[in-house]
């Protein structure tokens, strides 16, 4: 996933699968870096 704060492509800590309203799967977590909420549209 990418970070925004950091400018930088990172392993998300605590990730988790989820479904968005639209029925698409997206992939969440957290910078281990920074703490900042991570967000990857089709995972």
């Amino acid at each position: 996933m990418y970070c925004v704060k950091c400018r930088a492509k990172r392993e998300a800590k605590d990730e988790q699968v989820v479904t968005m309203k639209n029925g698409k799967k997206a992939k969440k977590g957290t910078c281990p870096s920074c703490g900042t909420k991570m967000f990857k549209i089709g995972a």
